[in-house]
């Protein structure tokens, strides 16, 4: 009986323990699998065509350090875009976020976020750089830029053909895009992303990938 019973115990707690291996297992096994459906998604996308869509026109702006930042600073670069306002209400922290994303998987490439405000009256250099903190922004990797309004709604409109607004007549507040814009070495726009939209990081990522294939470095 002894025996018996020793043996019972012995059963239950290897069933017990495998059922805790396994439950620990899940978790892991459901990372490792998201990871893999990524990576396979984003070798996908890689072949994907990338087109064009007109070229972004010259412009000079003031970055959060005060410094004068632009065309020449991007000449050659990769470079990725969006449109928000330190004080905005709505989507501008996701997007910012979304941008924030970029850093690490980017990191080892020459790859330059550009973030422009939509509200230059507010957001002078210092409150961008205040901003920049707040999102960890990698020093050199990521401008945050601010300047005339007409020069900036202008190249919203114009260079990036989105639209824009001051809110004037609406809710008193500036509206702008949502959309993320990845731009080639030679300043030719190759995508627009949605930051709303779930898969627009993982699209993002794919092609700017392309893109550093297809126009490598020069050394």
């Amino acid at each position: 009986m002894i025996g018996e019973s020793l043996a019972a115990e012995r059963a239950s707690f290897r069933s017990t323990t495998g059922w805790k291996l396994t439950l620990l297992a899940i978790p892991v096994v459901t990372l490792v699998g998201l990871l893999w459906l990524q990576r396979v998604e984003v070798n996908a996308l890689r072949q994907r065509t990338v087109s064009k869509y007109g070229t972004v026109p010259i412009f000079q702006l003031t970055n959060q350090n005060g410094q004068p930042f632009g065309s020449t600073q991007l000449r050659g670069k990769v470079w990725i875009a969006d449109f928000i306002y330190t004080t905005c209400p709505g989507p501008c922290p996701m997007i910012s976020s979304r941008m924030s994303e970029l850093q690490k998987p980017l990191e080892k490439t020459d790859v330059h976020l550009v973030s422009f405000t939509v509200d230059p009256a507010k957001d002078t250099p210092e409150v961008l750089r205040g901003y920049a903190e707040k999102l960890h922004a990698q020093h050199g990797r990521w401008d945050f830029l601010t300047g005339p309004q007409p020069i900036i709604y202008e190249l919203s409109r114009n260079g990036f053909k989105l639209a824009v607004s001051d809110g004037t007549g609406d809710a008193g507040i500036p509206v702008h895009s949502t959309r993320m814009i990845l731009v080639d070495r030679h300043g030719d726009i190759r995508g627009y992303y949605d930051a709303a939209e779930p898969d627009a990081i993982t699209k993002l990522i794919a092609d700017t990938t392309h893109l550093l294939r297809e126009q490598p470095k020069q050394l």
